[in-house]
């Protein structure tokens, strides 16, 4: 049972070049699958939906998570797959089985007052300040997820019509707006990050001090330095900055439409279908909705 295990493990990683830490974690939960069948199932033909089922069962009694026991069904349904097209089964036995119910929580955001106050509050003398505000601010602004932050180029803003070209889940491309606030300390960090470059060539607009892309883990670092240093209560990274965003706009324009553009999410939650909005309408409502967006009376002097 283990050799097929290794020959799936292979293709993953080789020949569909998914991430070492991806396959090793579908891997970890197959193995798992097979240390519960014990010497009960020794061939991959034998087992059946009925030994998923006690598996999964097994799994909520000693209490994991609806979240965990949904990942361990949907990595062991894929590797059956696997084994179906290498003709080692005729039919994946997981095949119509669904994990328990996820419950509905969403992560805590900080209310309005108390993320512009910490926000406004930062140091921007020094260039690593002005660039760790810049994506703190810009986080919040445009409600984008760390990964998206993190490969963001130079070339991925528009300070015309202020709207970031984002690379999102699935390779999916969009345009989110981003607001004022933002758009100053983009332009004060571009200035200074002249100052971080190694190499001419370096596309990257967030830069670390060795001149390279600012990778995640860094970013999460600096976000927990800054929320510590300021005072805050619980650890601020860039998923809770994302949602208080959402949450902001939802609750200043009950558009929830805009704010699933906004985010690039096909739903914001797994009961509602997703309408697309054209471009304008969401660059309307954000402009109204966004706390950090709004233009001050002196910008327009």
């Amino acid at each position: 049972m283990i050799k097929a295990v290794n020959d799936y493990y292979d293709q993953l990683l080789h020949q569909k070049q998914y991430s070492e830490h991806t396959v090793n974690n579908y891997k970890r939960q197959i193995l798992d699958f097979i240390n519960y069948l014990a010497e009960r199932v020794k061939d991959w033909p034998k087992v059946s939906s009925q030994d998923i089922r006690l598996w999964m069962a097994h799994h909520h009694r000693n209490g994991a998570s609806a979240a965990t026991i949904g990942l361990k069904l949907s990595s062991l349904r894929g590797f059956l797959d696997y084994l179906v097209s290498q003709k080692i089964i005729k039919t994946n036995p997981a095949l119509g089985l669904r994990g328990p119910k996820k419950p509905k929580r969403l992560p805590k955001n900080i209310d309005v007052d108390s993320l512009n106050h910490f926000i406004d509050s930062l140091p921007e003398s020094e260039p690593i300040e002005i660039r760790d505000k810049a994506m703190i601010e810009l986080l919040y602004s445009a409600g984008i997820r760390l990964s998206e932050l993190s490969s963001m180029n130079l070339d991925s803003i528009n300070f015309n019509d202020q709207t970031l070209r984002v690379l999102g889940k699935g390779r999916k491309i969009r345009e989110v707006p981003f607001g004022t606030a933002a758009s100053k300390l983009l332009r004060k960090w571009i200035k200074n990050r002249v100052s971080f470059i190694k190499d001419p060539n370096e596309k990257a607009l967030f830069l670390s001090n060795r001149g390279q892309r600012l990778g995640n883990r860094s970013i999460q670092q600096r976000l927990n330095y800054w929320g510590k240093r300021q005072g805050l209560t619980d650890v601020l990274h860039p998923h809770k900055l994302r949602h208080s965003c959402a949450t902001h706009v939802l609750e200043s324009s009950s558009d929830l439409r805009a704010v699933q553009e906004l985010l690039g999410h096909a739903s914001i939650s797994t009961t509602q279908i997703y309408t697309h909005l054209d471009f304008q309408h969401l660059a309307k409502t954000y402009d109204a909705a966004h706390p950090r967006a709004r233009k001050n009376k002196k910008d327009n002097k």
